[in-house]
């Protein structure tokens, strides 16, 4: 019997990457596709040598072709980070948007069930906490964050759209904070920052008054969500994520005691429209899904310490990465060519 194929979008990613491995592992035909704008290969290099792992280097806000049937499609490409979205703002819109449409056509017409990748960031800085799907946001369209959360929003919009009116079958997962091995330490997120700080001996930089609330969910935990999502017959969105919260400040000391550093924290003012708090409601996910997260914080971050300390000592000094604007402009030209 010929094994289901799935095509996972932002397959060199941080979570991409744990979903190929995940599909891999329930004996699929994995089609991974990246740019590689924010992925690594170095994340998927070990499933180069399977007859049922294949790659494509592209760039899913271009027009997308998979030769073949297609069962499933999981649309997981996207700068993640806010240091990478404020270089790319306008890449991160375009994923969000016309990426999402092309995988949308996509599934159209190969009669496939799609599944994106949404984030707790449509709930803005929330007004309401803990956050329920029914929530509906406090967002600021036009802020310097705005990119990422309205590509993210217009995604859903678009998604439900085409399971409504083309009856194409979706399902949405509001992605909260994730950690685990392959996130990239430079990317600018607490978690990576923080322990990057502490490899270095230098003092960890916290934003705001440190009061702000975050919930993290080890990435297993997250993947088990997502393919229980995807299997499921629901397709509006669910919050996936550990309801756990904690402040800044004590994620700090956690931190200076996990790495056993002789540094402090020290304070820097806050972003503009960096949420204050960031708690899931995971009632949905508990009823539908029977799911909930297993991976204590404590178990989570000693696998993730482990894996940073474990990179060679020159990725511990490697800066956020840069992106040239001239590249960009000239895809966009090229792209835009009628002749």
């Amino acid at each position: 019997m010929s094994r289901k194929r799935v095509l996972i979008t932002g397959a060199a990613g941080f979570l991409g990457s744990h979903l190929c491995d995940r599909f891999i592992k329930e004996d699929y035909h994995v089609i991974g596709m990246d740019n590689l704008i924010t992925g690594n290969l170095k994340n998927i290099e070990h499933l180069f040598k399977l007859e049922n792992f294949e790659f494509y280097n592209h760039d899913v806000s271009k027009f997308v072709h998979v030769a073949g049937d297609l069962d499933y499609i999981l649309h997981f490409a996207s700068p993640a980070s806010p240091i990478d979205y404020l270089k790319i703002p306008i890449q991160t819109l375009k994923v969000g948007s016309l990426g999402t449409h092309n995988l949308l056509g996509l599934a159209r017409a190969k009669k496939a069930r799609m599944l994106i990748a949404s984030t707790s960031e449509v709930y803005g800085d929330p007004l309401v906490h803990p956050q329920t799907e029914d929530y509906w946001g406090n967002v600021n369209p036009i802020g310097p964050r705005g990119v990422y959360d309205e590509a993210k929003r217009f995604q859903e919009a678009i998604t439900m759209a085409y399971h409504t009116y083309h009856e194409v079958e979706t399902r949405i997962v509001r992605i909260f904070n994730t950690y685990g091995p392959r996130m990239r330490l430079n990317d600018g997120r607490v978690l990576p920052a923080f322990i990057g700080q502490a490899l270095r001996g230098e003092d960890l930089t916290s934003f705001g008054d440190g009061t702000q609330t975050r919930s993290f969910c080890y990435v297993s935990d997250l993947v088990e969500g997502i393919y229980r999502l995807l299997m499921s017959d629901y397709a509006y969105p669910v919050n996936i994520g550990n309801p756990v919260e904690i402040t800044i400040n004590e994620f700090a000391q956690e931190i200076i005691k996990l790495t056993g550093s002789n540094v402090k924290v020290i304070f820097k003012p806050l972003p503009t429209d960096d949420p204050k708090q960031r708690k899931p409601d995971i009632t949905k996910a508990r009823e539908l899904l029977k799911w909930e997260p297993k991976v204590t914080r404590e178990e989570g971050l000693k696998i993730t310490y482990e894996y940073f300390k474990s990179l060679p000592k020159e990725d511990w000094d490697v800066l956020p990465k840069e992106f040239k604007k001239n590249y960009f402009f000239l895809n966009e030209c090229i792209s835009s060519r009628t002749d």
